[in-house]
């Protein structure tokens, strides 16, 4: 499901996820160089094709003259390059990425059933995995172009308001509940779920209809279907989701997406 400024107070979602992650999970990590590496590399968002070293500086808190050595380390290390007085992301991080060796594997299973998803339903498909307190979108793909722009593969959004998220706590152990309600409930629109007795109700029902549905909880407009998706011995791998306009999601498109499920996870297995 995508983001846009409607309904939602944060024009950097992904950086504003990475510093709490970077500031809550470790609290001494910046004293280490690589506490310092990582929020220099996590500054930069899908819309920054390069940035200053002011900027850097400013974004990431650490000292100037700091930012400024690591930065050079990092551009002979091919993980940043100079654009001018500017830095951008290196072509090493993507070579580095491709290796992925789980990412490669579930997208390359994904993709035939997702085609198929997307020839029945016309809608935009994505496959996600869990990653900390949030989802991250391993693959999207779509016949429609301008609605979802914002929409892409490694982005990620919080588990308790999109359709993939709320699949895979329902089917993760309740100790992923518990810290996605200390991590706080936090509107993303005025239909987000914000009570965790609301979202634990609504957990109870997609357990027992086996599907996710949220409607506008991430974009005024929008509405997600989702349900999970199993590999090994059962194992819980991440979920499918169907993402339209609210007018256009079909009732019908649950039964879709539970043959594409079935077919992942029978091509995991």
């Amino acid at each position: 499901m995508t983001v846009t400024s409607v309904g939602y107070a944060d024009p950097d979602p992904d950086l504003a996820v990475s510093a709490k992650r970077t500031a809550a999970g470790c609290p001494d990590s910046m004293n280490s160089v690589l506490g310092k590496v990582r929020p220099i590399l996590e500054a930069f968002t899908p819309g920054d094709s390069s940035l200053s070293l002011a900027e850097l500086v400013r974004r990431t808190g650490v000292a100037k003259a700091t930012v400024h050595r690591l930065a050079q380390e990092l551009v002979d290390w091919g993980l940043l390059e100079r654009v001018g007085c500017d830095y951008r992301l290196g072509l090493r991080l993507f070579e580095l990425g491709q290796r992925v060796h789980r990412q490669r594997i579930l997208r390359d299973v994904a993709h035939p059933y997702m085609d198929d998803l997307l020839h029945t339903t016309r809608e935009t498909i994505h496959f996600a995995i869990h990653d900390s307190l949030d989802v991250v979108y391993m693959e999207k793909i779509s016949r429609h172009r301008g609605g979802e722009e914002q929409s892409r593969v490694a982005g990620r959004l919080p588990l308790y308001c999109t359709a993939t998220g709320k699949a895979i706590l329902a089917f993760s152990p309740k100790t992923l509940f518990a810290e996605v309600v200390r991590g706080g409930l936090k509107p993303l629109t005025r239909h987000t779920v914000i009570s965790a007795g609301r979202l634990s109700a609504q957990l109870d029902q997609i357990r027992e209809e086996g599907s996710a549905l949220e409607s506008e909880e991430v974009r005024l407009g929008y509405a997600s279907m989702a349900v999970p998706v199993f590999g090994r011995e059962g194992g819980l791998v991440g979920s499918l989701s169907v993402t339209a306009p609210t007018y256009r999601m079909v009732p019908g498109h649950v039964n879709a997406l539970r043959t594409a499920a079935q077919g992942i996870g029978r091509s995991l297995r």
